[in-house]
């Protein structure tokens, strides 16, 4: 099974992720990976924290002559602010934060550890994991977006018909929106809650173009792809909902309204499902969204309690960002790429990259048999 593991704190030497179950022989793109690094700083309403960093990836396990060893490949990333030790104490936890209920869970008043770890600085891991698997899917033909559809309340209308036309879109806007046109309503919004002390949030989407149909399952509750995909959405620090295809939208239709129809040739008429069925991947590209709650860091705290005295203060403050969203959309991106591969492989699997080759391309050669139309009996 290909899975990955994280390590590392917001201010301590580095992050690191160990990616286990690639096949060996497969091709690795570190080039990609550290442009994905690169597009996770940016965006409008960054925080000084990120022009302080320069997050490049390095391997250091289980890549030899830019192939993959069968073996876990191990990524690293130094921290340029690695003070950790320095640090101060968080004795007043901000609400919206993991800081009271970590500092609960352990029964300390100091929440600066539970701080290090619950940062979003750790999906810096996430995006290496999750481009270093997205690199692989691309040999195959598969290719996730990440992109911006909602900032604040204001959405964005634009849309794409193929990963190309999504990155050279978002490429155009400061918010990695696919309609730069939004840019200046969206770059006030920031400006306004920079001014106010306040923060912002928004909707994410994540679109993947060339899934075959069947990946995923419905046989089991866990190997659904859709709640693979819910779950890994979620566990972004930022991310309060998720929904795939229409989403909430379905529940205020009726089902004539609602699904796709075939017809010849095993075509969609349409992509509401959002190009997964039953648990499984349809044919249709995938389409799956992340609401994002405005940052817990505020410049105008909010009322907390002080640890260390029991009494009411104003929030800690850190270095902050305005807002996320842009860079949310990276993160987004790598977690979708990674279950999609994650599933890409329990289905087609092998020791080598040959062989997962050679069972994808007989595998779309079954499928390609099944969706011609048949001829006069």
């Amino acid at each position: 099974m290909l899975t990955y593991a994280t390590a590392g704190e917001s201010h301590g030497p580095g992050l690191f992720a160990t990616v286990t179950g690639l096949p060996y022989g497969a091709p690795v793109d570190l080039e990609f990976v550290n442009a994905e690094l690169l597009r996770r700083q940016g965006g409008y309403g960054r925080g000084p924290r990120m022009k302080m960093e320069e997050d490049r990836a390095e391997i250091v396990s289980g890549v030899r002559h830019g192939k993959t060893l069968g073996s876990p490949v191990t990524l690293r990333i130094p921290n340029r602010v690695a003070n950790s030790e320095e640090l101060p104490p968080i004795t007043r936890p901000r609400p919206g934060h993991a800081d009271l209920a970590g500092a609960l869970k352990y029964g300390t008043a100091d929440a600066r550890d539970v701080a290090e770890r619950s940062s979003a600085r750790e999906t810096a891991a996430r995006v290496a994991a999750g481009a270093l698997v997205h690199g692989f899917l691309q040999i195959f033909g598969i290719r996730a977006a990440g992109y911006v559809v909602e900032l604040g309340g204001t959405p964005s209308g634009g849309r794409a018909a193929s990963a190309a036309e999504a990155i050279s879109a978002r490429a155009a806007s400061d918010f990695a929106s696919l309609d730069a046109k939004v840019d200046a309503s969206w770059r006030a919004l920031v400006d306004q809650a920079r001014e106010a002390g306040d923060t912002l949030g928004g909707v994410l989407e994540v679109c993947a173009w060339g899934l075959p149909p069947g990946i995923g399952s419905h046989a089991g509750w866990e190997q659904k792809l859709d709640g693979a995909l819910a779950r890994a959405l979620m566990s972004v620090q930022t991310v309060k909902g998720v929904e795939v295809g229409l989403g909430f939208e379905a529940a205020r239709r009726r089902g004539s309204q609602v699904h796709d129809e075939v017809s010849a040739g095993l075509v969609r008429t349409g992509n509401n499902a959002g190009g997964i069925e039953g648990g499984m991947t349809n044919g249709q590209p995938l389409v799956a969204r992340a609401a994002c709650k405005p940052l817990s860091t505020l410049r105008k705290p909010l009322r907390t309690v002080d640890l260390s005295t029991g009494k009411e203060e104003a929030a800690a403050f850190e270095r902050s960002d305005v807002c996320v969203v842009p860079a949310a959309s990276v993160i987004g991106e790598a977690v979708v790429a990674f279950e999609l591969g994650r599933a890409f492989l329990d289905k087609f699997g092998g020791d080598t990259f040959e062989e997962t080759r050679s069972r994808v391309d007989a595998y779309l050669d079954k499928v390609a048999r099944m969706a011609r139309p048949a001829g006069p009996a």
